[in-house]
């Protein structure tokens, strides 16, 4: 099976180096422009994505003839106190400090840590390749956040690379293949690469 995992495009939080999680942000201009350009593709029946309206609308564009599937276990990342602020304004914030200090892996305050958001995305991605699989889906595609892939491809991408190596750029992402009859076992996304 293969399977494209693609990032939603630019929001204007995104182009303020904002932390965007939970706020629900539509795309910019920019954003829906940079959609389109990234590339339409009309033939994909099947779209699985963020309820997030960013990634709710770059599916929408890019695959305008899919039927959209939202995952909640696909949303960003709750960035809790620092949502919505960009690096620049919490320089001086002590809980932010300490956060980025410890590797941005701890618990943002009132909000989630890298290793629980990363396994609320995982279980999600599973689920749905288990799906996909069941229904004989031979091409699957998820639109969501960039967290959400850089997680997802940490945990299941060979070859292996480290959470941040696995940035993508808006509406862009990855393509890896993944094998149907070993993936219950096995859950590796193979020959992964950019696109």
């Amino acid at each position: 099976m293969e399977v494209v995992l693609i990032r939603h495009a630019q929001t204007q939080g995104n182009l303020e180096k904002r932390y965007i999680g939970v706020t629900d942000e539509p795309l910019c201009r920019a954003g829906v422009k940079n959609a389109v350009k990234s590339g339409v593709f009309p033939m994909v029946p099947l779209v699985y994505a963020s309820p997030k309206i960013r990634a709710v609308q770059t599916a929408t564009i890019k695959f305008p003839n899919a039927r959209i599937v939202t995952s909640t276990g696909l949303r960003e990342m709750d960035f809790g106190l620092f949502e919505g602020r960009n690096a620049d304004e919490m320089s001086e914030d002590i809980q932010y400090r300490a956060w980025v200090a410890g590797g941005c892996l701890g618990n943002t305050p009132q909000g989630e840590g890298r290793t629980g958001f990363t396994r609320r995305v995982c279980v999600a991605f599973a689920e749905l390749i288990g799906e996909a699989i069941a229904r004989g889906h031979r091409y699957v595609v998820v639109v969501a956040h960039g967290g959400t892939l850089m997680a997802v491809m940490e945990r299941f991408a060979r070859p292996p690379r480290g959470y941040y190596d696995w940035h993508a750029e808006p509406a862009g992402g990855f393509r890896a293949f993944l094998d149907e009859e070993t993936w219950g076992n096995t859950p590796i996304l193979y020959n992964a690469k950019e696109i």
